[in-house]
């Protein structure tokens, strides 16, 4: 039986921080602190901490991202587009982990998987660095086949399937029929002994459906987690979601 493991990402711990103090982040009165959030995370059982450095630096800071190295107690996750400054900038860092996603600026929040298929020859590069440092490498990648031997091939580590997908799913057939997508994927990527981490549009109502999914090593969410501290404070969120993720049966 699976335990599986969770990564809270603290992008929007972030974006609620940048939304008053973008122009001035060194200010004593900057709040929140994704920092101090992280640390509140993990004592309440998350396996690891996930953030996204983007290009437009629209949340999280290359600041965050020392201070998390320098602090966090269990495994750090960053999540960066494949760009020469931000690879250069994760080999500095040397996170934990590292997940490979595709970035368009215009997008509120990450849209689908990255092209392993047909980014191959620009990812090879990235990933022999990212090895040569000692960090694992994960791709976020939709369910698709060819994606997952493209993942084999590359030799990451990781893959971290894209359910946005089936966690938006607005009817049962549409919902079957990624579920399905979703079961073979991990299946298959699990036969090459690769783990197999999800990710997206998680929450506290459709994890049950994740439950369907086998092989899942982590589960990375953080929209959710952020919303439901609101209500209940960091802790008691994701207390909350370990409980509804120790149900799971692999």
């Amino acid at each position: 039986m699976n335990t599986l493991r969770l990564g809270v990402n603290i992008d929007h711990v972030a974006t609620l921080r940048q939304a008053r103090y973008s122009t001035m982040p060194e200010s004593k009165n900057a709040e929140p602190d994704p920092i101090a959030i992280a640390g509140i995370c993990e004592r309440a059982g998350a396996n690891s901490i996930t953030a996204h450095l983007r290009a437009d630096r629209r949340h999280i800071q290359d600041r965050d991202l020392e201070r998390l190295r320098e602090n966090i107690v269990t495994k750090l996750n960053l999540e960066m587009g494949n760009t020469p400054e931000i690879v250069d900038f994760a080999l500095r860092l040397v996170p934990d982990e590292v997940c490979l996603v595709p970035e368009n600026r215009q997008e509120v929040t990450t849209e689908g998987g990255l092209d392993l298929v047909a980014n191959k020859k620009e990812l090879a590069g990235t990933i022999k660095r990212l090895h040569s440092a000692g960090v694992r490498v994960s791709m976020f990648i939709d369910p698709a086949r060819e994606q997952v031997d493209a993942a084999v091939e590359l030799g990451a580590d990781i893959i971290e399937l894209h359910t946005g997908k089936l966690a938006n799913a607005y009817t049962e057939k549409i919902e079957q029929q990624e579920l399905e997508r979703l079961r073979e994927a991990a299946t298959r990527a699990a036969n090459f002994n690769l783990q197999v981490n999800a990710g997206h549009g998680i929450n506290y109502r459709n994890i049950t459906l994740i439950h369907k999914i086998p092989h899942l090593t982590e589960l990375n969410i953080g929209h959710s987690i952020v919303a439901r501290a609101i209500l209940t404070g960091f802790e008691a969120a994701v207390r909350e979601m370990l409980a509804l993720m120790a149900k799971y049966r692999g």
